[in-house]
Parts: structure tokens; sequence; C-alpha cells
């Protein structure tokens, strides 16, 4: 299979997918025609890029397994056991792990390590601690860093504040000790107390300029409060940590925001956020499929809207 034809194949498939997902509901589809068209044209470019993903030598092998085999072979890789059917739920349990272990997985230009730690960060702002446990379980399976595990889940703090926060470091913290990770591991804190927000400005002023103090003006006085919470806390504080590069920090945050919903804002300004930190628009809307199967389409859509704004944005600057 040539690679443009691989990339129709796949582009069919999630379109296919999309259209029958909401096939049971036309007064909603007929509502979401312009998202969706417009979304599709941004996850094509994850289909044709899905040549890419794999190491040389694997990708025939790939190529040669039905969804079944991918499936259980991702499983197994992931999670050290072998598939068995649900006691309670099989035929749920089936197709979701055949959509997301036998064709998500394998989509897009992500590697293992990236995908494994976006699915954390979309588990953890929705508070699925379950499926947390066993998903940093198969982070570690893969060579995931416990250091950067736990650098994905602190970095939500200022997005989802900080009791999620802690219910999410503790389910992943259960899994470390559980695997005999001592705790707490080494510091990776880097900011000078009196320097956070001189640092946190200097981090964040480049990337996105003053849009935050722009929105504000016309509030009262005190409101400048925000502003400066924000570039110490999230810029200052978790910025500056060590165990995740500032490439992998903006796109796993730009798929906190993606998860969480309501926050069309801050997602475009992370998706240009993550243009100017050298993170591609494939990348992007790779992510964002792997976010899909745990925080639904309607926020995926959303996410590929952002993505699309942000290109647009960053074509027009390059034009002036």
């Amino acid at each position: 299979m040539k690679k443009s034809e691989e990339g129709i194949f796949y582009c069919r498939q999630f379109g296919d997918f999309i259209f029958q997902s909401f096939a049971r509901y036309p007064t909603k589809v007929k509502s979401m025609k312009r998202i969706i068209s417009t979304a599709l044209s941004l996850l094509m470019l994850a289909a044709i890029c899905h040549a890419n993903a794999s190491k040389p030598g694997e990708k025939s092998e790939i190529y040669k397994m039905n969804r079944i085999e991918l499936t259980d072979k991702t499983f197994s890789e992931l999670f050290n056991a072998e598939r068995k059917p649900s006691r309670s739920d099989p035929e749920l349990m089936d197709i979701l792990q055949k959509f997301i272990f036998g064709e998500v997985f394998h989509t897009g230009v992500l590697d293992m390590k990236q995908r494994e730690l976006i699915t954390i960060v979309v588990l953890a702002v929705n508070q699925c601690q379950a499926q947390l446990k066993a998903h940093a379980g198969a982070a570690l399976n893969i060579g995931v860093d416990p250091i950067e595990i736990r650098e994905a889940v602190y970095s939500l703090s200022p997005i989802i504040g900080f009791p999620k926060v802690l219910n999410a470091i503790d389910a992943v913290n259960c899994v470390f000790k559980e695997r005999g990770i001592e705790l707490p591991l080494k510091n990776a804190a880097t900011v000078k107390e009196e320097e956070r927000l001189k640092t946190g400005r200097e981090i964040q002023i480049p990337t996105y300029g003053d849009r935050t103090k722009e929105l504000l003006d016309g509030l009262p006085d005190n409101s400048h409060y925000i502003h400066q919470f924000l570039s110490e806390l999230c810029f200052g504080d978790f910025y500056t940590r060590e165990g995740l590069d500032l490439r992998t920090r903006e796109l796993l945050i730009f798929c906190g925001l993606a998860a969480l919903g309501g926050a069309e804002y801050s997602m475009l300004s992370h998706a240009c956020g993550n243009l100017k930190a050298g993170n591609s628009s494939e990348l992007l809307v790779a992510a964002v499929i792997q976010c899909a199967p745990y925080m639904g389409f309607p926020r995926a859509l959303n996410a590929a809207k952002a993505i699309k704004e942000a290109c647009l944005k960053q074509q027009k600057e390059k034009n002036i």
C-alpha cells in the first residue's frame, strides 16, 4: 500500500466512524456538520503521516496485521498481559479495545511514550482513577520515567486545580509503590522563590505575549493578581521544572485543556504555543486523535478547530 493510499484509507475509516457514531442523532449531526468538515481536513493530516509512525522494519509487519492482531499485540506490550473478555460487558470492552489499541494507538506520528503520557493527562483531567492506574503502569512497562509521569500530572495544577491533581497523583503513587519505586521522587524544582514572577514571564511573554493582561483590561484593579498568579504559578513554578522538555510540556498542556472542555480561549493560545515551541500541526492532530477515546469526539473536534485557527494565525503572521 502506498503512503497516499494509506492516508486515504485511515481518513475514510475515521470519517466513517464519526458519521456512524452520530447517525442515531440526526438533529445533532446537522448542527455539527460545519465543525466536522473542518476537523476532518485536519485529521486527514494524521492519517497521511501514519506511514511515518513506525520504526523502519516494523511498518510492513504492522500492516500485515488485522485490527484484532494489532489490538492483542499492543495490549500485551502495554499491560504485560493477554486480552481477556470482560465478565460483565464483553461487547463494550471488545469495541473499546479494538478501537483504542487496534486503531488509535497506530494512527499518527506519536511514539508509544507520548501516547501514554497523553493518555495519563486526559485520564487525570477526567478523574478516571482506575484507568489512570492502569495506564501509569503501562507507561512504566514501555519505559516512561516515573518523573515524566509525575511531571505530566503536576503540570495540570493550573488547569484543573490542586484537589484534582492530588487525586490523580495519589493514583499514580499507588502504582509507584506497587512497583517498588521509592517516594518521594527527586526534586525537580529549579526556580528561586524571589524569581518566580520574573522567570515565569520570561517564558510566558515570548510565546504567548501579554494576552492575559489584555483580556483583563477594564476589570477592577485587583484583577491584576490573576495575571500575576498565572505567570508565577503556571510558568514560574511549573514550566521551569525538570523532567519534561518544553515541547512535551506544551503538548500535554494542550491535551489537558482539550480534555477539560470549555477552555477554547486557552486552548487556542496553547495550540499557538505548541507551534512556536516546534510541535507540528501533524503532531497536534495525532495527539487529539489519541485523546478522543478518553474524552469523546465533541471535545476532540473543538481541539481540532483550535489547531486549525492556530495554523491560520501562524500563516498570517508569516505573511505580514
